[in-house]
């Protein structure tokens, strides 16, 4: 059962990356419990699935001067979610325009708002890159692996420099891997886990991985916003325990009335084949078949300690991983997905 946080009604809110997969849960959940919810979307992004819903929509790029100082007029609450995500014609420049710039703009736009706050800025565990010493929590060292989780980084790092010192009201939230009805990233593992056979790289089950709900994660964001504890703080936003990615797989191999046989694979030759796909596609904005970050998925591992979350704001989840990747399959299977 999903656990509701209370969110204060008439309070008005933004948020960026609202018509992404957490963005969009995240804006309904608002509309839901009373916020006036502002977005900013870019005139391209589908909004069919918002129809009805009680939304001011800033259209323009989260990184436009003008489009920010329009949306952030009068906001109390700012929950910044907006990610560039590897897709095809993507530029490094662009991931540090949203990453970094809207940070930049979005933050300095609140300072003139009287009674702001919260900044609630949605970083990634992803900062970490691969976990030496399993498990991290929020003061494990920053070892970002590509310009996604470089621009990440830096817009994490810099928020938190710019905030204390500006008396910005800030919280930010590192999410592990989310997953959920609806998600498309790490559908691969659930179309997967549906094989017969199914092909590990490197460890069969030496990857550890660390998921969220993203009803559970939302709920962190709500309670990051108004929690007093939360203030100036730093939450890896994650179940409270990693799995391996073999007992990952097998959990929704059972939903599927299956057993899946794990084939352990090599992985060097993929990290190779990636690295050549993403050097042919990229001057032709192609999008690769295989690319790093995709390997790196399967053989790094990301297991942390959560605890923080818990113990300072008393966060209880709705469901467990187990029970939470069971009824995704579910939807999946439900839906045609898998």
């Amino acid at each position: 059962m999903d656990q509701k946080q209370p969110f204060p009604s008439g309070v008005t809110v933004l948020v960026t990356g609202a018509t992404g997969f957490t963005g969009a849960v995240l804006t309904r959940k608002l509309c839901e419990r009373g916020a006036k919810v502002r977005a900013i979307a870019r005139p391209s992004s589908k909004r069919d699935a918002f129809q009805g819903l009680p939304i001011e929509w800033v259209e323009g790029d989260v990184y436009d001067p003008v489009v920010v100082e329009r949306a952030v007029a009068g906001v109390e609450v700012i929950f910044h979610v907006a990610a560039a995500y590897r897709e095809a014609g993507i530029t490094d420049d662009i991931y540090h325009k949203v990453h970094v710039e809207s940070t930049q703009l979005l933050a300095r736009a609140a300072l003139g708002n009287p009674g702001f706050r919260r900044f609630v800025h949605i970083s990634t565990v992803g900062v970490h890159g691969h976990v030496e010493r399993p498990p991290a929590n929020e003061e494990y060292p920053f070892s970002p692996g590509d310009v996604y989780q470089q621009t990440k980084a830096a817009a994490e790092l810099w928020i938190r420099d710019f905030a204390p010192k500006n008396g910005l009201p800030f919280t930010v939230i590192r999410p592990a891997a989310i997953y959920g009805p609806g998600d498309r990233r790490l559908l691969k593992i659930f179309k997967m886990a549906a094989w017969p056979l199914v092909p590990v790289l490197g460890s069969a089950r030496g990857q550890l991985y660390h998921l969220i709900h993203v009803d559970d994660l939302t709920e962190i964001f709500l309670l990051a916003a108004v929690h007093p504890r939360a203030q100036g703080e730093v939450f890896i936003g994650g179940d409270p325990k990693a799995l391996a990615l073999a007992d990952i797989v097998q959990v929704i191999s059972a939903e599927y009335g299956r057993k899946a046989r794990l084939i352990r694979v090599p992985a060097w030759p993929f990290f190779w084949a990636a690295a050549v796909c993403e050097a042919v596609c990229r001057p032709f904005g192609w999008s690769p078949p295989i690319y790093r970050r995709r390997v790196a998925f399967f053989t790094k591992d990301r297991s942390f300690d959560t605890a923080k979350l818990r113990n300072l704001l008393g966060f209880t989840y709705g469901r467990t991983t187990e029970e939470g990747l069971r009824a995704t399959a579910r939807w999946y299977r439900e839906n045609g997905w898998v």
